[in-house]
């Protein structure tokens, strides 16, 4: 997980705005994130705590077909009690490249292969109290497989015009989805490198 260096920061950029880290202690150790308390000092020298929730990173897909149609998941998210519409992603696992965690879950979660990957850029869903960053793709040149869902997922598989959510954007509640969906619209645009 991504500890803040004792004794602040030694990057040029960030010396005098990061806070030395005093102590640093686990709380939880979970499946999915860990949580840490800091005690920090401050700029001149006022002493506070902060709150980390620490998680080891995500991909959100944009499976998009040659339709102009893109592949969302319809799941619900427990923590608000509700269904969300999103792209498909998911938690990178231990060692596990962006890219490679990219290719899993849109098989996964969406039953598909794409021949085509162009990375969007990434994000940070929460950076106020997590360290987690969103490694955002576009996957095109789409074919159909079996979709393997995790045993805790449950989730509806739906297809409509990225037109459509360009027009609605208020479709999609989440974060990371709305990030995919700007990240991609500027892309759009221009060039961009493919891979």
């Amino acid at each position: 997980m991504n500890r803040p260096a004792r004794g602040g920061s030694h990057d040029p950029v960030t010396a005098g705005f990061a806070p030395e880290v005093l102590a640093s202690r686990e709380v939880f150790a979970g499946k999915m994130i860990n949580v840490r308390v800091d005690d920090i000092e401050l700029s001149r020298g006022r002493r506070t705590t902060r709150e980390v929730v620490e998680h080891p990173g995500a991909v959100v897909i944009i499976a998009l077909n040659d339709n102009g149609e893109v592949t969302l998941v319809r799941q619900w998210r427990h923590a608000i009690g509700r269904l969300l519409l999103e792209f498909p992603a998911g938690g990178l696992e231990p060692g596990e490249e962006p890219r490679a965690t990219a290719i899993r879950e849109l098989r996964e979660e969406a039953g598909l292969e794409a021949a085509l990957w162009t990375p969007l850029g990434h994000c940070f869903s929460s950076p106020g109290f997590a360290n987690e960053i969103l490694h955002i793709y576009l996957a095109e040149e789409l074919r159909a497989v079996e979709a393997d869902p995790d045993e805790d997922e449950d989730l509806q598989i739906v297809r409509c015009p990225l037109s459509g959510l360009y027009d609605q954007p208020e479709q999609l509640e989440d974060a990371k989805s709305l990030a995919a969906l700007l990240l991609l619209q500027k892309v759009r645009g221009g060039t961009v490198e493919r891979r």
